[in-house]
Protein backbone atom coordinates (compact mmCIF):
# COMPACT_ATOMS: atom_id res chain seq x y z
CA UNK A 1 0.00 0.00 0.00
CA UNK A 2 1.65 3.36 -0.94
CA UNK A 3 1.91 6.11 1.73
CA UNK A 4 -1.01 8.40 0.07
CA UNK A 5 -3.02 5.52 0.48
CA UNK A 6 -2.31 5.20 4.63
CA UNK A 7 -3.13 9.11 4.79
CA UNK A 8 -6.37 8.61 2.74
CA UNK A 9 -8.05 6.09 4.80
CA UNK A 10 -6.49 7.06 8.46
CA UNK A 11 -9.14 9.98 8.93
CA UNK A 12 -11.84 7.76 7.88
CA UNK A 13 -10.78 4.97 10.15
CA UNK A 14 -10.16 7.82 13.13
CA UNK A 15 -13.92 9.42 11.99
CA UNK A 16 -15.43 5.74 12.32
CA UNK A 17 -14.48 4.79 15.70
CA UNK A 18 -15.34 7.68 17.25
CA UNK A 19 -18.95 7.48 15.86
CA UNK A 20 -18.88 3.75 17.38
CA UNK A 21 -17.75 5.37 20.58
CA UNK A 22 -20.25 7.57 20.94
CA UNK A 23 -22.89 5.07 19.82
CA UNK A 24 -21.92 3.12 22.58
CA UNK A 25 -21.54 5.50 25.08
CA UNK A 26 -25.00 6.75 24.09
CA UNK A 27 -25.94 2.90 24.57
CA UNK A 28 -24.73 2.60 27.90
CA UNK A 29 -25.89 5.94 29.40
CA UNK A 30 -29.13 6.46 27.93
CA UNK A 31 -30.85 9.01 30.27
CA UNK A 32 -28.41 8.76 33.05
CA UNK A 33 -29.71 6.00 34.92
CA UNK A 34 -27.68 2.76 36.21
CA UNK A 35 -28.53 -0.39 34.62
CA UNK A 36 -31.30 -2.89 35.74
CA UNK A 37 -30.46 -5.31 38.37
CA UNK A 38 -30.36 -9.05 37.96
CA UNK A 39 -33.01 -8.80 40.20
CA UNK A 40 -35.17 -7.29 37.51
CA UNK A 41 -34.62 -10.35 35.02
CA UNK A 42 -32.68 -8.54 32.14
CA UNK A 43 -28.65 -8.39 32.77
CA UNK A 44 -26.83 -11.38 31.69
CA UNK A 45 -23.00 -12.13 30.50
CA UNK A 46 -23.58 -11.16 26.89
CA UNK A 47 -22.11 -8.10 25.11
CA UNK A 48 -23.88 -5.36 25.34
CA UNK A 49 -25.91 -5.87 21.77
CA UNK A 50 -27.01 -9.17 23.11
CA UNK A 51 -30.71 -10.14 23.84
CA UNK A 52 -29.58 -11.18 27.65
CA UNK A 53 -27.27 -8.19 28.37
CA UNK A 54 -28.54 -5.64 30.66
CA UNK A 55 -31.18 -2.93 30.44
CA UNK A 56 -29.81 0.17 28.29
CA UNK A 57 -30.63 2.47 31.07
CA UNK A 58 -33.96 4.81 31.36
CA UNK A 59 -35.37 6.14 27.89
CA UNK A 60 -37.13 9.54 28.42
CA UNK A 61 -39.94 9.65 25.39
CA UNK A 62 -41.32 12.28 24.44
CA UNK A 63 -44.79 13.42 25.48
CA UNK A 64 -46.70 12.34 22.80
CA UNK A 65 -44.63 9.20 22.21
CA UNK A 66 -44.54 8.90 26.06
CA UNK A 67 -48.79 8.92 25.57
CA UNK A 68 -48.80 5.82 22.35
CA UNK A 69 -46.19 3.83 24.52
CA UNK A 70 -48.72 3.82 27.91
CA UNK A 71 -51.77 3.65 25.91
CA UNK A 72 -50.39 0.16 24.62
CA UNK A 73 -49.46 -0.76 28.05
CA UNK A 74 -53.04 -0.12 29.38
CA UNK A 75 -54.58 -1.83 26.51
CA UNK A 76 -52.87 -5.23 27.04
CA UNK A 77 -52.95 -4.95 30.81
CA UNK A 78 -49.69 -5.97 30.69
CA UNK A 79 -48.57 -8.12 34.08
CA UNK A 80 -46.46 -7.44 36.72
CA UNK A 81 -44.92 -10.72 36.06
CA UNK A 82 -41.29 -11.41 35.49
CA UNK A 83 -39.25 -14.84 35.39
CA UNK A 84 -38.81 -17.12 32.06
CA UNK A 85 -40.34 -20.86 32.50
CA UNK A 86 -37.37 -22.96 31.38
CA UNK A 87 -38.91 -25.33 34.38
CA UNK A 88 -42.31 -24.78 34.10
CA UNK A 89 -43.91 -25.18 37.33
CA UNK A 90 -48.41 -26.07 37.06
CA UNK A 91 -50.16 -23.17 38.46
CA UNK A 92 -54.49 -22.13 38.66
CA UNK A 93 -56.02 -23.16 35.89
CA UNK A 94 -54.05 -25.25 34.00
CA UNK A 95 -54.60 -28.63 33.11
CA UNK A 96 -53.13 -31.75 33.94
CA UNK A 97 -53.32 -35.34 32.73
CA UNK A 98 -52.15 -38.13 36.22
CA UNK A 99 -51.48 -40.78 35.41
CA UNK A 100 -50.72 -44.26 37.59
CA UNK A 101 -49.53 -47.08 36.41
CA UNK A 102 -52.07 -50.11 36.40
CA UNK A 103 -54.78 -48.31 38.52
CA UNK A 104 -57.17 -46.57 35.06
CA UNK A 105 -59.60 -46.24 38.00
CA UNK A 106 -56.83 -43.04 39.41
CA UNK A 107 -55.78 -41.88 36.04
CA UNK A 108 -58.10 -38.56 35.09
CA UNK A 109 -57.32 -35.20 34.04
CA UNK A 110 -57.51 -33.05 36.86
CA UNK A 111 -57.74 -28.85 36.45
CA UNK A 112 -55.63 -26.54 38.95
CA UNK A 113 -58.46 -24.47 40.74
CA UNK A 114 -58.15 -20.81 41.31
CA UNK A 115 -56.55 -21.78 45.33
CA UNK A 116 -53.77 -24.40 43.28
CA UNK A 117 -55.52 -27.34 43.93
CA UNK A 118 -56.54 -30.85 41.89
CA UNK A 119 -58.29 -33.59 43.59
CA UNK A 120 -57.94 -37.10 43.07
CA UNK A 121 -59.67 -40.28 44.28
CA UNK A 122 -58.17 -41.86 47.66
CA UNK A 123 -55.67 -39.45 48.44
CA UNK A 124 -58.10 -36.42 47.72
CA UNK A 125 -56.72 -32.32 47.59
CA UNK A 126 -53.09 -32.31 46.65
CA UNK A 127 -51.57 -28.89 46.12
CA UNK A 128 -50.13 -28.53 42.41
CA UNK A 129 -49.89 -24.50 42.05
CA UNK A 130 -46.24 -23.84 41.92
CA UNK A 131 -44.67 -27.36 41.70
CA UNK A 132 -42.90 -29.01 38.72
CA UNK A 133 -44.37 -32.17 37.12
CA UNK A 134 -42.07 -33.90 38.74
CA UNK A 135 -42.46 -33.22 41.91
CA UNK A 136 -46.15 -33.41 41.71
CA UNK A 137 -45.62 -36.98 40.55
CA UNK A 138 -43.17 -37.51 43.42
CA UNK A 139 -46.06 -36.05 45.97
CA UNK A 140 -48.78 -38.36 44.50
CA UNK A 141 -47.15 -41.26 44.54
CA UNK A 142 -46.03 -40.52 48.41
CA UNK A 143 -49.42 -40.26 49.53
CA UNK A 144 -50.79 -43.16 47.65
CA UNK A 145 -47.88 -45.16 48.78
CA UNK A 146 -48.46 -44.55 52.73
CA UNK A 147 -51.86 -45.93 52.67
CA UNK A 148 -53.13 -47.49 49.25
CA UNK A 149 -50.35 -48.88 46.71
CA UNK A 150 -46.63 -50.52 47.40
CA UNK A 151 -44.97 -49.15 44.56
CA UNK A 152 -47.26 -46.46 42.57
CA UNK A 153 -46.22 -45.19 39.55
CA UNK A 154 -47.24 -41.76 38.29
CA UNK A 155 -46.52 -39.56 35.32
CA UNK A 156 -48.24 -36.21 35.65
CA UNK A 157 -48.03 -33.86 32.38
CA UNK A 158 -49.64 -30.04 31.21
CA UNK A 159 -52.81 -30.78 29.08
CA UNK A 160 -53.40 -27.13 28.69
CA UNK A 161 -51.48 -24.16 29.67
CA UNK A 162 -53.78 -21.77 30.96
CA UNK A 163 -51.29 -19.61 33.35
CA UNK A 164 -48.36 -18.46 31.82
CA UNK A 165 -49.02 -16.89 28.16
CA UNK A 166 -47.64 -14.15 25.60
CA UNK A 167 -49.89 -11.86 23.83
CA UNK A 168 -48.48 -11.54 20.09
CA UNK A 169 -50.09 -8.56 17.98
CA UNK A 170 -49.53 -6.24 15.03
CA UNK A 171 -48.27 -7.31 11.68
CA UNK A 172 -48.38 -11.03 12.47
CA UNK A 173 -50.70 -13.78 10.11
CA UNK A 174 -52.70 -14.74 13.44
CA UNK A 175 -52.19 -12.76 16.20
CA UNK A 176 -53.43 -13.97 19.57
CA UNK A 177 -52.43 -15.14 22.88
CA UNK A 178 -49.91 -18.46 23.30
CA UNK A 179 -49.22 -20.17 25.92
CA UNK A 180 -45.55 -20.53 27.25
CA UNK A 181 -44.43 -24.52 27.29
CA UNK A 182 -40.88 -24.57 28.99
CA UNK A 183 -38.11 -22.43 27.84
CA UNK A 184 -39.79 -20.45 24.53
CA UNK A 185 -37.81 -17.78 22.63
CA UNK A 186 -39.29 -14.79 20.55
CA UNK A 187 -39.02 -16.59 17.14
CA UNK A 188 -41.13 -19.61 18.18
CA UNK A 189 -43.27 -17.39 19.83
CA UNK A 190 -44.09 -15.64 16.58
CA UNK A 191 -43.93 -18.45 14.79
CA UNK A 192 -46.98 -19.59 16.93
CA UNK A 193 -48.48 -16.78 15.70
CA UNK A 194 -48.27 -17.82 11.89
CA UNK A 195 -44.70 -15.72 11.17
CA UNK A 196 -45.00 -11.58 9.63
CA UNK A 197 -48.05 -10.84 7.86
CA UNK A 198 -46.82 -9.12 4.19
CA UNK A 199 -46.64 -6.33 5.91
CA UNK A 200 -44.66 -7.70 8.45
CA UNK A 201 -41.23 -5.60 9.50
CA UNK A 202 -38.83 -8.03 10.72
CA UNK A 203 -36.77 -4.98 12.10
CA UNK A 204 -39.13 -3.78 13.82
CA UNK A 205 -40.40 -6.45 16.94
CA UNK A 206 -40.77 -4.77 20.16
CA UNK A 207 -41.72 -6.81 23.33
CA UNK A 208 -42.83 -5.03 26.44
CA UNK A 209 -42.64 -5.99 29.54
CA UNK A 210 -43.11 -4.75 33.35
CA UNK A 211 -41.01 -5.97 36.53
CA UNK A 212 -41.82 -4.63 40.17
CA UNK A 213 -43.95 -1.96 39.14
CA UNK A 214 -41.43 -0.50 36.35
CA UNK A 215 -42.61 -0.74 32.57
CA UNK A 216 -39.79 -1.83 30.22
CA UNK A 217 -39.91 -2.55 26.52
CA UNK A 218 -37.02 -3.61 23.81
CA UNK A 219 -36.76 -3.42 19.74
CA UNK A 220 -35.37 -6.52 17.99
CA UNK A 221 -34.62 -6.99 14.45
CA UNK A 222 -35.88 -10.95 13.31
CA UNK A 223 -32.79 -10.80 10.47
CA UNK A 224 -29.88 -10.27 13.04
CA UNK A 225 -31.07 -13.26 15.62
CA UNK A 226 -31.73 -15.48 12.25
CA UNK A 227 -28.02 -14.63 11.38
CA UNK A 228 -26.53 -15.50 14.86
CA UNK A 229 -26.05 -11.80 15.25
CA UNK A 230 -28.24 -11.28 18.02
CA UNK A 231 -29.46 -13.57 21.17
CA UNK A 232 -32.88 -14.94 20.23
CA UNK A 233 -34.24 -13.35 23.63
CA UNK A 234 -36.67 -15.99 26.07
CA UNK A 235 -40.22 -14.64 26.82
CA UNK A 236 -41.40 -14.30 30.37
CA UNK A 237 -45.21 -14.49 30.96
CA UNK A 238 -46.45 -11.88 30.50
CA UNK A 239 -44.75 -10.61 27.58
CA UNK A 240 -46.67 -8.63 25.04
CA UNK A 241 -45.10 -8.78 21.55
CA UNK A 242 -45.60 -6.36 18.73
CA UNK A 243 -44.56 -6.34 15.31
CA UNK A 244 -44.52 -3.18 12.75
CA UNK A 245 -45.67 -2.72 9.30
CA UNK A 246 -42.77 -2.05 7.32
CA UNK A 247 -42.92 0.67 4.62
CA UNK A 248 -43.91 4.17 5.15
CA UNK A 249 -46.73 2.92 6.86
CA UNK A 250 -45.64 2.44 10.82
CA UNK A 251 -48.03 1.51 13.29
CA UNK A 252 -46.28 1.99 16.59
CA UNK A 253 -44.39 5.34 16.43
CA UNK A 254 -44.31 6.02 19.86
CA UNK A 255 -42.06 2.88 20.32
CA UNK A 256 -40.06 3.33 17.41
CA UNK A 257 -39.01 6.90 18.69
CA UNK A 258 -38.23 5.94 22.13
CA UNK A 259 -36.31 2.54 21.49
CA UNK A 260 -32.84 3.01 19.69
CA UNK A 261 -30.73 0.14 19.79
CA UNK A 262 -31.80 -3.46 19.27
CA UNK A 263 -31.54 -6.67 22.01
CA UNK A 264 -31.29 -4.14 24.64
CA UNK A 265 -34.10 -4.07 27.81
CA UNK A 266 -34.52 -0.50 28.15
CA UNK A 267 -36.71 1.19 31.83
CA UNK A 268 -39.03 3.49 30.17
CA UNK A 269 -39.60 6.90 31.57
CA UNK A 270 -43.28 7.49 30.97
Amino acid sequence: MTGSSVTNIAPLAARSLLVLGLAIAVAACSGGSPPISDEAGFSGTGDRGSAGSSAAGTVRPTKQSAEAVSQLFNKYSVPDQGGAVADYRVAPMDVLEVTVYDAPNLSRPAQVSSSGMISLPLIGDVRASGKTTDQLQADIAARLRKDFMQSPQVFVTVKEYNSQRVTVDGAVAKPGVFPLKGETTLVEVIAQAGGLSEMGSPSNVYVLRKVDGKKMAARFDLNEIRKGQKDDPVMHAGDIVMVDESGGKVMLKGLQSAMGFTGLFSLLAL
